[in-house]
């Protein structure tokens, strides 16, 4: 993974010390809060229902055990014992104290991390697909570009105060698990005709008040561009984008009402002007950047290392559930990627013990090569783990509360803080979440289900990414109560989709009974075991599923 130099680590230091003078200002009243709140938000410190919210940057998701265990002594010592994972692959804390975030931005600099633009309207954090490096359908690693991308925009004056908050996410594989069509700018490594690496640029995605598919803009920009043509996209979009109106303001709109062939041509346009200057990437740039992320030391497995028994699979159903369910292929022989279910009904979606923070970090050491990474549906991945070691893994796991064989399932709830903590939401999010979790507990149930995602959030501004999700729930206030729409039909994968509204809002003890309705009119529906539930509504359309909710109730 990327280390600091001495200059990067300077940064961060300094930007600890600044942001202190700034919070001893504020709590003596020589800032107003009016006067506190841009230097917050330029430290990632929110201001929510309850207490602050601070969030803390994981480019493109990936953590060292050593970042993992700063984490956890954080959660202890400066929160309530709870760190947050997000659908950006960041880290949140719920209940720092104002006098006490300078003391956290001290720890976090001393393990290389920081609260950049993790809010504001800049470029916030840049997401990856949370198997790079290491998927056996890769074109070539994302993370080195990420990281070029993410040093290119980090304090970059121009991109300081953009029309709105601006997303990056970048993939180098053939499947997309990194929800490239719903971002500002989506990039996917590609291969042309003659077999050089280059990036297809998707321009104008995003969920909240307005969701809209990215369309490609570009499908191939050469390796040595990709930074200029960002810039290109950037320069248009704070020349052409709206700061009249916050709800028109995000990239989207502007190429949407452009058009996305005009807006390619804007592009091109403004690229010409810059495209062999300082911005071109040499070949050495690149090769600089990909040193960090070099393979770790594999060993070179024989065909009994690879393998951990066909009889232990026949003989113990929970972990075969969990291979099947949890494990995925890794590209080097013998080794697998395995996904830790942060997933439980006693917890929030994505929440995450200051213990099990420390425990995780111990894990990571024995068995991953110290490495983590947080996926953007609040789980986290072990990137390399040897396949003769899983048995014993899983063993450990189970007892941590983190192997629940059910990732990319029913139980697999992505889900915002909602009501209970963000003083934006409309309805709460966690206590919905809770009850499905609960509801769907039977594990063979769930599987029978088959890949089923469900993403719940409190507001329109979609942090839950309620409109990707095969079933999506809204919460919105209708006459000063909670209720909540439900959406089908989503996806943010290959195929991306958007969630249709199905109909009428629903109370907060209906939501439950809609979705179990929901996924029953699925089971009756369906083709056969081998048809998804999104290919199932694909097929059938929203009817069987509205009169399967609504028939007792109609609108």
């Amino acid at each position: 993974m990327y280390q600091y130099d001495a200059f990067d680590q300077r940064i961060v230091e300094e930007r600890a010390a600044q942001f202190r003078d700034q919070v001893l200002r504020r709590i003596d009243g020589r800032l107003t809060e009016d006067e506190f709140k841009p230097l917050r938000l330029q430290n990632g410190l929110y201001m929510q229902l309850h207490a602050y919210m601070m969030r803390i940057a994981v480019p493109y998701g990936l953590l060292s055990s050593t970042q993992v265990r700063k984490l956890a002594h954080i959660a202890r010592t400066y929160d309530k014992g709870y760190a947050h994972l997000t659908t950006r692959q960041n880290v949140q804390l719920n209940w720092p104290k104002l006098e006490d975030v300078p003391k956290i931005l001290d720890e976090l600099a001393e393990v290389q991390m920081h609260a950049i633009q993790t809010s504001g309207n800049c470029i916030r954090n840049i997401t990856s697909d949370p198997y790079a490096g290491v998927a056996q359908d890769e074109i070539e690693d994302p993370r080195p570009y990420c990281e070029i991308l993410r040093q290119w925009s980090t304090f970059h004056p121009e991109f300081a105060f953009l029309p709105r908050k601006f997303k990056f996410a970048v993939t180098g594989a053939e499947t997309d698990r990194a929800a490239i069509a719903v971002h500002d700018i989506g990039i996917r490594v590609v291969r042309n005709e003659a077999g050089e690496v280059g990036f297809a640029y998707y321009v104008g995605g995003g969920q909240g008040r307005t969701p809209l598919l990215a369309p490609c803009i570009n499908p191939f920009v050469k390796r040595h561009d990709l930074v200029s043509y960002a810039e290109a996209v950037l320069r248009v979009y704070n020349r052409l984008g709206r700061r009249d109106n916050k709800f028109k303001a995000r990239i989207k709109i502007l190429v949407k009402q452009t058009g996305a062939e005009e807006f390619a041509r804007l592009v091109d346009e403004e690229h010409a002007k810059i495209a062999d200057g300082p911005l071109k990437l040499r070949d050495e740039d690149i090769a600089h950047f990909q040193r960090f992320f070099r393979p770790p030391p594999y060993e070179v497995l024989t065909n009994g290392d690879t393998t951990f028994g066909a009889a232990l699979l026949g003989k113990d159903r929970d972990f075969a559930r969990w291979v099947d369910h949890n494990v995925a292929e890794h590209r080097v022989p013998g080794y697998a990627i395995v996904n830790l279910s942060v997933k439980c009904h006693e917890l929030p979606p994505g929440d995450i013990t200051d213990a099990q923070l420390d425990q995780v970090a111990d894990l990571a050491d024995r068995y991953a090569f110290g490495r983590v990474v947080v996926t953007h549906r609040q789980n986290l991945v072990f990137p390399d783990v040897k396949r003769k070691d899983l048995p014993a893994l899983h063993r450990e796991l189970a007892a941590l509360g983190f192997a629940t064989p059910n990732v990319g399932k029913l139980t697999d709830v992505v889900c915002c803080p909602g009501l209970d903590y963000c003083n934006l939401a409309n309805a709460r999010s966690i206590s919905v979440a809770q009850d499905l979790t609960r509801r769907f507990e039977d594990l063979a149930k769930v599987h029978e289900l088959g890949d089923l995602q469900l993403n719940i959030s409190g507001c329109i501004n979609a942090c839950g990414h309620h409109h990707v999700g095969h079933i999506g729930i809204l919460g919105i206030d209708k006459g000063g109560v909670e209720h909540y729409q439900l959406m089908l039909g989503g996806s943010s994968g290959d195929t991306a989709s958007l969630g249709k509204v199905l109909g009428r809002a629903l109370t907060h003890d209906e939501i439950g009974d809609a979705v179990e309705k929901t996924v029953l009119a699925y089971l009756a529906h369906r083709k056969d075991e081998s048809e998804s539930f999104l290919d199932a509504y694909r097929r059938l359309g929203p009817n069987p599923f509205k009169e399967a909710v609504y028939e007792a109730h109609p609108a």
